[in-house]
């Protein structure tokens, strides 16, 4: 790569740095591509470190390079998308659904989730957890809540544990017929456990989406999803509902 030297502008030097490093991912990076070391990059386009560190932190806030523990920092692959608001929606583990099942066991679900679950305190319901990968990168991590109710079959069915388990309460819960189900979305940063599946660091911003399904004139099941923030986009529609989308040729401004 040849050098580029920046010319004088009214605006901030990291921030006119920042659009010509956004042009060169995208002419001369592939998704998960390792840049170059802060000292190369530097010289390159003959700034000081500093600047440098400004320009690649807002790319990074906006979703264009992840830095990746014991790898460095790497071009990010396009953002996912769902929609946020009130839908009619399908079951999780429809046809065409991304996430991928990976185990199941009982357990007692957070405080706020039982309240909208109906159940007791220290009831036990099924914990499905799911996960969604990009481009062979984790981006989100699911705990799906099933009431026993919701699931009445499986009561002293010999279900298989793990995926195989996960799997059959989800095939399960679609015998239901679904009424509707509303969403809800908020800032948040990673626990330990969210971090470890989502490749980041513990307190790394995430986006908490709360999801709850419909059926029988109850909630029939509670989906709490963690997205990695780098990863979404929201945006407010005219209906009225917050999607975040999946396009790689639009950008966080």
């Amino acid at each position: 790569m040849g050098t580029t030297q920046l010319e004088t502008v009214p605006e901030p030097k990291y921030w006119h740095l920042k659009t010509v490093l956004s042009e060169a991912l995208d002419s001369e990076f592939a998704v998960g591509e390792i840049l170059p070391n802060e000292r190369d990059l530097a010289a390159r386009f003959g700034v000081a470190r500093a600047t440098l560190r400004q320009a690649l932190e807002q790319l990074e806030l906006e979703g264009r390079l992840q830095r990746r523990r014991g790898v460095g920092t790497t071009v990010a692959p396009p953002r996912m998308g769902v929609a946020v608001g009130s839908a009619q929606g399908t079951w999780p583990g429809a046809v065409g659904d991304a996430w991928q099942p990976a185990d199941c066991a009982p357990a007692v679900p957070p405080a706020d989730v039982a309240r909208m679950l109906e159940t007791a305190a220290d009831e036990q319901v099924h914990m499905v957890r799911r996960t969604r990968v990009s481009n062979g990168q984790p981006v989100a991590a699911e705990l799906l809540f099933v009431p026993t109710s919701s699931v009445a079959e499986l009561t002293g069915m010999d279900a298989p544990s793990g995926a195989a388990r996960a799997r059959v309460v989800l095939r399960e819960l679609a015998r239901l017929g679904l009424e509707g189900q509303d969403r809800a979305v908020e800032l948040g940063s990673a626990r330990a456990d969210d971090a470890r599946a989502l490749d980041r660091l513990p307190g790394a911003p995430v986006l908490v989406v709360t999801t709850r399904f419909f059926a029988g004139g109850r909630t029939a099941a509670v989906s709490v999803a963690t997205y990695r923030a780098d990863t979404c986009r929201l945006t407010f529609g005219d209906s009225g509902g917050v999607e975040i989308h999946h396009d790689s040729d639009r950008r966080a401004s």
